[in-house]
């Protein structure tokens, strides 16, 4: 860690951030999110995905990370120039003042802070066009899941996937979700499993350099317990189990524990050699509701699995990524009691829990809920946490059950419930969103063999009086799976906009010397009416209002 004893983060960005520039942050340097399975990645999860470009990495495997266009950002961070792909922060920071009157901190302090001095400083002055080697990697092989949760889509499930080329893309859905429901997201797999992959080939071309800075690892998917290449990461921990660098590595999956027997033993073996291994999973109701929204899971198996985890794997974290939607309001307190009893069981810490707000697809936020209903599991939740604070529960080491940051999780989950009226920015209006609200879940239990008004009593009344929009005709353009090799160009201008240039299709391994002919307008509509989709889906792992971690 950068910060010295006793120094705020406000101090550390004086000190540290300041002394390179105003718009400096490490994270284009040190941290990465890079999606093999199509070759996008970016520095963090607020500027959007720019593709690798396959050519690079004949020679220079690290170019999986060390793209030409971080490079351009690099440079302008030094510069002290904002490139406009990192808004989020810039918009943070120009608030001028916090509601406590103080300098607003943004993400890209605390994507700073976690790196030491020395290290930051290397950064500061180092060429921008010299490869760097990562500090922290998020990395998924591929879409490759057995759970289609309500709130995914196809860009990153494989069942998911097969809802769509079964059934045909969702009707009528006319909110800003309507991009991710009507295809099989062709450009988030472009490479078949028998195809060779050149991004998972430089990603292991690269990995023996890589692994000698490497200081976290986190694995997502789709479900990583799906695909091989995550036991060829814990054969490496096996084989390395001495050496420094195993030994410091924190190697982290994103897994919803659903997987069969015969998956969740290698898992658990696999954890025996790590010494630091953390593992993230989600859910936020309990029983049918939970089964309702996360599709494939089953509670009784999950919640057994779940416990085998706590008593038989060797790990140093176990962490609880709630996805707060409408549906899920219905059993949330049942589930802050279950997460409880887990704790009373196995300590404070298994599992820590986040609460991530839904933000997309809109239509499936606690927002859409009338007014009514948010105002009812308010009172629950407001209710709950008044009595975990009055009990002050502890564990055998003296530790609070429900540690004070998921303690303000919670309180900020239920500000959010009264103060938060309105959807979000760039979303459709109420009207709207409910029409999608209830035409989605028309179709999500004609497709899944479900039933929302059993499952969400408290729903009903409010699900009857929405006001559904009659489709003229079906939307046939939507109703046939699309073309893989359709791909999505994205480009990046000299101040860090990153833009759709052109979406075509491409052969598999094409680099980008392909799109030096641009399509005509005519070809290029056509393409886009075929492709449907936005050129990467939301994952609801990371895209939620505040997954901010505890350290317990």
């Amino acid at each position: 860690m950068g910060r010295k004893q006793g120094e705020s983060h406000r101090e550390f960005k004086k000190r540290m951030i300041d002394s390179v520039s105003e718009s400096f942050c490490a994270a284009k340097w040190y941290n990465a999110t890079i999606w093999l399975g199509h070759g996008g990645t970016t520095s963090c999860h607020h500027p959007p995905a720019h593709n690798i470009d396959i050519a690079e990495l004949k020679d220079n495997p690290s170019a999986i990370h060390n793209t030409k266009h971080k490079k351009k950002m690099r440079e302008m961070m030094q510069e002290g120039k904002r490139p406009k792909e990192c808004e989020y922060c810039w918009k943070i920071e120009d608030m001028g003042k916090d509601a406590d009157g103080n300098e607003p901190v943004s993400d890209r302090t605390y994507k700073t802070v976690i790196y030491d001095d020395e290290d930051l400083k290397k950064i500061a002055k180092l060429n921008p066009n010299e490869d760097v080697n990562l500090k922290t990697l998020e990395i998924a092989f591929n879409r490759s899941c057995q759970f289609a949760c309500s709130y995914c889509n196809p860009a990153f499930s494989s069942t998911w996937v097969k809802d769509i080329r079964n059934n045909g893309g969702y009707q009528n859905i006319r909110s800003d979700a309507r991009g991710h429901f009507i295809d099989d997201a062709p450009y988030a797999e472009p490479f078949t499993r028998e195809e060779f992959n050149p991004y998972v080939d430089a990603f292991w071309r690269w990995w023996p350099e890589l692994s000698k800075e490497l200081e976290e690892i986190r694995v997502t998917g789709g479900e990583p317990t799906m695909t091989p290449d995550i036991y060829k990461l814990f054969d490496w921990f096996k084989e390395n189990a001495d050496t420094p660098q195993a030994q410091k590595m924190r190697f982290a999956i994103n897994s919803n524990l659903g997987s069969k027997k015969e998956l969740i033993d290698k898992l658990i073996n696999g954890t025996q050699h790590i010494p630091r291994f953390h593992l993230y999973t989600s859910c936020e109701s309990v029983g049918p509701q939970a089964e309702y929204i996360r599709d494939g899971l089953n509670w009784e198996e999950w919640k057994h699995n779940f416990e085998r985890i706590c008593s038989e794997a060797r790990i140093e974290g176990l962490h609880m990524m709630m996805t707060i939607n409408s549906l899920c309001l219905h059993s949330i307190v049942d589930f802050f009691n279950w997460m409880l009893e887990m704790k009373r069981k196995y300590g404070h810490n298994r599992p820590g829990f986040t609460c991530n707000i839904l933000r997309f697809p809109s239509f499936q936020s606690p927002l859409t809920l009338p007014d009514e209903l948010r105002k009812k599991y308010h009172d629950e939740i407001f209710d709950w946490l008044n009595d975990v604070r009055e009990k002050d529960e502890r564990d055998a080491n003296g530790l609070q059950l429900v540690q004070p940051w998921e303690q303000d999780q919670v309180s900020r989950l239920i500000e959010y419930l009264d103060v938060v009226k309105t959807p979000h920015r760039n979303t459709a209006d109420r009207a709207l969103l409910e029409h999608d609200f209830k035409v989605f879940y028309e179709q999500y239990d004609a497709r899944r063999g479900k039933n929302f008004r059993k499952t969400f009593p408290d729903f009903v009344e409010y699900y009857d009086s929405i006001k559904v929009i009659p489709l003229e005709k079906p939307e046939k353009d939507i109703q046939q799976p699309k073309d893989s090799s359709i791909y999505a160009h994205r480009t990046v201008s000299e101040d860090g906009e990153v833009v759709v240039q052109d979406i075509r299709r491409r052969k598999t391994g094409e680099s980008v010397e392909w799109y030096d002919n641009p399509l005509d307008p005519e070809s290029r509509a056509e393409v886009l009416k075929k492709i449907g989709g936005s050129s990467i889906g939301w994952d609801t792992d990371s895209d939620g209002l505040g997954g901010v971690e505890g350290n317990g």
